[in-house]
């Protein structure tokens, strides 16, 4: 999540994690990247949260062109909307 969360606000980062947990991990920023604070980083992992929650909800692919053809893309809209209503965009 860290990392995901550096490259979102800086695609171009360059740097070293040591730890897992944001609160206690050391950041080494590597030359020519400036520094992202940890509450900016924390801004962004929240804003991205309920992507991370819907993606790890949502059928495969292959399943939902299953439930399409069986069921018709309306039945399908409803099984997306529910994830996306479970999990909405803040």
């Amino acid at each position: 999540m860290i990392v995901e969360a550096i490259l979102k606000i800086n695609a171009n980062a360059k740097f070293v994690i040591r730890g897992s947990d944001l609160d206690t991990c050391e950041i080494q920023w590597m030359e020519g990247t400036s520094e992202i604070s940890k509450d900016t980083i924390k801004a962004k992992i929240a804003e991205t949260e309920y992507q991370r929650k819907r993606l790890a909800e949502y059928p495969s692919i292959v399943d939902q062109l299953d439930d399409i053809y069986h069921n018709g893309v309306d039945e399908w809209k409803k099984t997306i909307k529910a994830i996306k209503d479970k999990y909405p965009k803040e």
